[in-house]
Protein backbone atom coordinates (compact mmCIF):
# COMPACT_ATOMS: atom_id res chain seq x y z
CA UNK A 1 0.00 0.00 0.00
CA UNK A 2 1.22 3.31 -1.27
CA UNK A 3 1.99 6.00 1.64
CA UNK A 4 0.07 9.48 1.12
CA UNK A 5 2.55 11.35 2.76
CA UNK A 6 4.31 13.84 0.37
CA UNK A 7 8.37 13.54 0.31
CA UNK A 8 9.49 17.26 0.62
CA UNK A 9 13.32 17.42 -0.87
CA UNK A 10 15.64 18.94 0.55
CA UNK A 11 16.76 22.42 0.22
CA UNK A 12 20.15 22.29 -1.63
CA UNK A 13 22.97 24.14 0.00
CA UNK A 14 24.39 27.24 -1.42
CA UNK A 15 27.45 29.69 -1.76
CA UNK A 16 24.62 32.10 -1.17
CA UNK A 17 23.93 30.16 2.54
CA UNK A 18 27.33 30.94 3.28
CA UNK A 19 27.36 34.46 2.62
CA UNK A 20 24.26 34.81 4.87
CA UNK A 21 26.08 32.99 7.52
CA UNK A 22 28.94 35.54 7.08
CA UNK A 23 26.71 38.69 7.44
CA UNK A 24 26.17 37.48 11.00
CA UNK A 25 29.81 35.89 11.82
CA UNK A 26 32.86 35.14 11.12
CA UNK A 27 33.91 31.37 10.42
CA UNK A 28 36.83 29.24 10.88
CA UNK A 29 38.87 28.92 8.02
CA UNK A 30 38.87 24.97 7.88
CA UNK A 31 34.94 25.08 8.20
CA UNK A 32 34.73 27.16 5.82
CA UNK A 33 35.92 24.77 3.31
CA UNK A 34 33.62 21.93 4.30
CA UNK A 35 31.28 24.25 3.97
CA UNK A 36 32.18 24.96 0.25
CA UNK A 37 32.45 21.60 -0.44
CA UNK A 38 29.36 20.99 0.62
CA UNK A 39 27.80 23.65 -1.83
CA UNK A 40 26.14 22.62 -4.91
CA UNK A 41 26.80 25.42 -7.62
CA UNK A 42 30.53 25.58 -6.29
CA UNK A 43 32.84 25.33 -9.55
CA UNK A 44 35.40 23.42 -8.31
CA UNK A 45 35.53 20.31 -6.10
CA UNK A 46 39.00 21.70 -4.69
CA UNK A 47 37.85 24.16 -1.87
CA UNK A 48 40.72 26.04 -1.43
CA UNK A 49 40.74 26.51 -5.51
CA UNK A 50 36.38 27.85 -5.01
CA UNK A 51 37.93 29.93 -2.04
CA UNK A 52 40.46 32.29 -4.68
CA UNK A 53 37.54 31.70 -7.01
CA UNK A 54 35.33 33.52 -4.46
CA UNK A 55 37.99 36.32 -3.78
CA UNK A 56 38.95 36.82 -7.75
CA UNK A 57 35.04 37.31 -8.14
CA UNK A 58 34.86 40.26 -5.84
CA UNK A 59 33.47 38.16 -2.43
CA UNK A 60 35.39 41.02 0.33
CA UNK A 61 36.56 38.05 2.28
CA UNK A 62 39.60 38.74 4.81
CA UNK A 63 41.32 36.78 7.39
CA UNK A 64 41.57 37.21 11.06
CA UNK A 65 43.56 34.19 12.42
CA UNK A 66 42.39 31.22 11.82
CA UNK A 67 38.78 32.71 10.87
CA UNK A 68 37.50 34.00 7.37
CA UNK A 69 34.68 37.23 7.99
CA UNK A 70 33.03 39.92 5.04
CA UNK A 71 35.02 42.62 5.43
CA UNK A 72 31.91 44.42 5.05
CA UNK A 73 30.87 43.28 8.20
CA UNK A 74 33.33 45.30 9.86
CA UNK A 75 34.12 48.19 7.46
CA UNK A 76 32.53 51.71 9.29
CA UNK A 77 30.88 53.66 5.92
CA UNK A 78 33.76 56.30 5.26
CA UNK A 79 36.31 53.80 5.16
CA UNK A 80 34.67 51.98 2.41
CA UNK A 81 35.47 51.86 -1.26
CA UNK A 82 31.86 52.10 -3.28
CA UNK A 83 31.74 51.96 -7.20
CA UNK A 84 29.16 53.02 -8.82
CA UNK A 85 27.97 51.74 -11.52
CA UNK A 86 26.28 52.94 -15.04
CA UNK A 87 25.82 50.92 -18.41
CA UNK A 88 24.00 51.43 -21.64
CA UNK A 89 23.13 48.51 -23.63
CA UNK A 90 21.73 47.34 -26.77
CA UNK A 91 18.42 45.79 -25.33
CA UNK A 92 17.40 43.91 -22.26
CA UNK A 93 20.05 40.77 -21.77
CA UNK A 94 22.73 39.62 -21.98
CA UNK A 95 21.81 36.09 -22.12
CA UNK A 96 19.40 37.28 -25.16
CA UNK A 97 22.74 38.58 -27.16
CA UNK A 98 22.44 41.92 -26.08
CA UNK A 99 25.48 43.83 -25.27
CA UNK A 100 26.86 46.96 -23.10
CA UNK A 101 27.93 49.53 -25.39
CA UNK A 102 29.12 52.04 -22.92
CA UNK A 103 30.01 51.42 -19.34
CA UNK A 104 31.01 54.16 -17.17
CA UNK A 105 32.05 54.02 -13.44
CA UNK A 106 32.96 56.30 -10.28
CA UNK A 107 34.76 55.43 -6.99
CA UNK A 108 33.23 56.98 -4.11
CA UNK A 109 34.83 57.03 -0.83
CA UNK A 110 34.35 59.25 2.38
CA UNK A 111 32.07 61.72 0.28
CA UNK A 112 34.68 62.17 -2.53
CA UNK A 113 35.13 61.01 -6.32
CA UNK A 114 38.62 59.21 -5.97
CA UNK A 115 38.84 57.44 -9.85
CA UNK A 116 36.89 56.62 -12.63
CA UNK A 117 36.58 54.51 -15.67
CA UNK A 118 34.79 55.55 -18.81
CA UNK A 119 34.52 53.75 -22.26
CA UNK A 120 32.40 52.75 -25.38
CA UNK A 121 31.99 49.62 -26.25
CA UNK A 122 32.50 48.27 -29.98
CA UNK A 123 28.53 47.24 -31.36
CA UNK A 124 27.88 46.48 -34.94
CA UNK A 125 23.88 47.36 -34.08
CA UNK A 126 21.96 50.09 -32.07
CA UNK A 127 17.99 50.25 -32.26
CA UNK A 128 17.08 53.33 -33.47
CA UNK A 129 14.99 53.60 -29.35
CA UNK A 130 17.98 53.77 -27.84
CA UNK A 131 20.04 55.97 -30.24
CA UNK A 132 17.67 58.30 -29.79
CA UNK A 133 17.77 57.56 -25.33
CA UNK A 134 21.59 57.83 -25.21
CA UNK A 135 23.05 59.88 -28.41
CA UNK A 136 25.25 56.53 -29.20
CA UNK A 137 25.79 56.12 -32.96
CA UNK A 138 27.19 53.18 -34.61
CA UNK A 139 29.44 55.78 -35.73
CA UNK A 140 30.59 56.25 -32.44
CA UNK A 141 31.55 53.18 -31.75
CA UNK A 142 33.46 51.80 -34.74
CA UNK A 143 37.21 52.65 -33.22
CA UNK A 144 35.48 51.18 -29.85
CA UNK A 145 37.70 48.75 -28.07
CA UNK A 146 35.86 45.38 -27.79
CA UNK A 147 33.02 44.25 -24.97
CA UNK A 148 35.76 41.31 -23.75
CA UNK A 149 38.86 44.25 -23.15
CA UNK A 150 36.59 46.47 -21.68
CA UNK A 151 35.37 44.20 -19.23
CA UNK A 152 38.73 42.56 -18.23
CA UNK A 153 39.33 46.54 -18.05
CA UNK A 154 36.31 46.92 -15.54
CA UNK A 155 36.76 43.53 -13.41
CA UNK A 156 40.77 44.85 -12.26
CA UNK A 157 39.51 48.18 -11.51
CA UNK A 158 36.03 47.36 -9.48
CA UNK A 159 38.33 45.08 -7.11
CA UNK A 160 35.97 43.76 -4.32
CA UNK A 161 34.45 47.25 -3.59
CA UNK A 162 30.57 47.88 -3.28
CA UNK A 163 29.21 47.74 -6.36
CA UNK A 164 26.22 50.51 -6.31
CA UNK A 165 23.59 51.63 -9.26
CA UNK A 166 20.60 53.04 -9.67
CA UNK A 167 18.60 49.96 -10.46
CA UNK A 168 21.05 47.06 -9.39
CA UNK A 169 19.55 44.33 -10.44
CA UNK A 170 20.03 45.12 -13.89
CA UNK A 171 23.14 46.93 -14.10
CA UNK A 172 24.50 44.20 -11.22
CA UNK A 173 22.66 40.92 -13.86
CA UNK A 174 23.94 42.24 -17.19
CA UNK A 175 27.39 43.02 -16.20
CA UNK A 176 27.43 39.65 -14.14
CA UNK A 177 25.88 37.74 -17.03
CA UNK A 178 28.61 39.66 -19.39
CA UNK A 179 31.70 38.76 -17.38
CA UNK A 180 30.60 34.91 -18.08
CA UNK A 181 29.56 35.08 -21.09
CA UNK A 182 33.82 35.95 -21.65
CA UNK A 183 34.54 33.04 -18.99
CA UNK A 184 35.46 36.20 -16.48
CA UNK A 185 33.92 34.64 -13.39
CA UNK A 186 30.74 36.67 -12.22
CA UNK A 187 29.88 38.91 -9.98
CA UNK A 188 30.20 38.34 -6.13
CA UNK A 189 30.75 41.94 -4.42
CA UNK A 190 28.60 43.17 -2.17
CA UNK A 191 25.94 45.61 -3.49
CA UNK A 192 23.35 48.66 -2.50
CA UNK A 193 20.83 49.82 -4.89
CA UNK A 194 20.45 53.59 -4.67
CA UNK A 195 16.72 53.38 -5.45
CA UNK A 196 16.16 51.10 -2.61
CA UNK A 197 18.78 53.83 -0.09
CA UNK A 198 16.95 57.03 -1.66
CA UNK A 199 13.53 55.49 -0.55
CA UNK A 200 14.58 55.20 2.70
CA UNK A 201 16.36 58.65 2.90
CA UNK A 202 14.62 61.56 0.56
CA UNK A 203 11.38 62.78 0.20
CA UNK A 204 10.92 62.35 -3.05
CA UNK A 205 7.35 61.65 -5.50
CA UNK A 206 8.99 59.69 -7.52
CA UNK A 207 12.84 57.73 -7.65
CA UNK A 208 13.91 57.71 -11.13
CA UNK A 209 17.28 59.00 -11.53
CA UNK A 210 16.26 61.72 -13.63
CA UNK A 211 13.17 63.27 -11.62
CA UNK A 212 16.03 62.90 -8.62
CA UNK A 213 18.84 64.94 -10.09
CA UNK A 214 16.09 67.76 -10.64
CA UNK A 215 15.02 67.34 -7.36
CA UNK A 216 18.47 67.37 -5.97
CA UNK A 217 19.78 70.39 -8.19
CA UNK A 218 22.20 67.83 -9.85
CA UNK A 219 24.41 69.84 -11.83
CA UNK A 220 25.39 67.07 -14.22
CA UNK A 221 24.72 67.15 -18.27
CA UNK A 222 24.59 64.33 -20.61
CA UNK A 223 21.40 62.15 -18.87
CA UNK A 224 21.49 58.43 -20.16
CA UNK A 225 25.44 58.71 -20.77
CA UNK A 226 26.96 55.75 -18.94
CA UNK A 227 29.88 58.07 -16.69
CA UNK A 228 27.52 61.01 -16.08
CA UNK A 229 24.25 58.87 -15.02
CA UNK A 230 27.11 57.26 -12.67
CA UNK A 231 28.80 60.46 -11.55
CA UNK A 232 24.34 61.59 -10.57
CA UNK A 233 24.16 58.52 -8.85
CA UNK A 234 27.34 58.98 -6.86
CA UNK A 235 25.68 62.30 -5.71
CA UNK A 236 22.83 60.70 -4.94
CA UNK A 237 24.32 57.82 -2.94
CA UNK A 238 26.04 61.01 -1.19
CA UNK A 239 23.11 62.53 -0.37
CA UNK A 240 21.63 59.42 1.33
CA UNK A 241 24.71 58.97 3.26
CA UNK A 242 24.71 62.82 4.24
CA UNK A 243 20.64 61.76 5.10
CA UNK A 244 21.48 59.38 7.53
CA UNK A 245 24.17 60.75 9.44
CA UNK A 246 21.89 63.58 10.45
CA UNK A 247 19.84 61.38 11.72
CA UNK A 248 22.46 60.29 14.39
CA UNK A 249 21.09 56.48 13.56
CA UNK A 250 23.81 54.36 15.50
CA UNK A 251 22.72 51.07 13.78
CA UNK A 252 23.44 51.92 10.52
CA UNK A 253 27.96 52.32 10.98
CA UNK A 254 29.01 49.98 9.27
CA UNK A 255 28.80 48.52 5.38
CA UNK A 256 26.46 45.65 6.00
CA UNK A 257 24.48 47.78 8.21
CA UNK A 258 23.82 50.19 5.42
CA UNK A 259 23.29 47.28 2.71
CA UNK A 260 20.47 45.55 5.08
CA UNK A 261 18.92 49.34 5.76
CA UNK A 262 18.63 49.84 2.35
CA UNK A 263 16.98 46.44 1.98
CA UNK A 264 14.29 47.18 5.36
CA UNK A 265 11.01 48.77 5.52
CA UNK A 266 12.74 51.51 8.03
CA UNK A 267 12.65 55.75 6.69
CA UNK A 268 14.88 57.86 8.93
CA UNK A 269 13.55 61.42 7.51
CA UNK A 270 9.75 60.46 8.61
CA UNK A 271 7.54 57.94 10.37
CA UNK A 272 6.17 56.54 7.20
CA UNK A 273 7.08 53.31 6.23
CA UNK A 274 7.70 52.90 2.18
CA UNK A 275 8.14 49.67 0.52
Amino acid sequence: MKSNKRIIPKPSFKLQNIIQRLQKESILYTEFLELLQKATDSMYENAELEFELLLSNGLPLEFDGDFIFLKTKETPIEEQTFCVVDIETNGGSAKKGFQIIELGAVKYKNGQIIDKFESLVFAKEIPPYVQEVTKITPKMLEDAPRLENVLKDFKIFLEDDVFVAHDIKFDYTFISESFEKYNLGKLLNRKICTIDLAKRTIESERYGLGFLKELLNIDVDNHHRAYYDALTTAIVFDKSLENIKKSNNSKIKTVEALIAFSKSDNVINNNQKRS
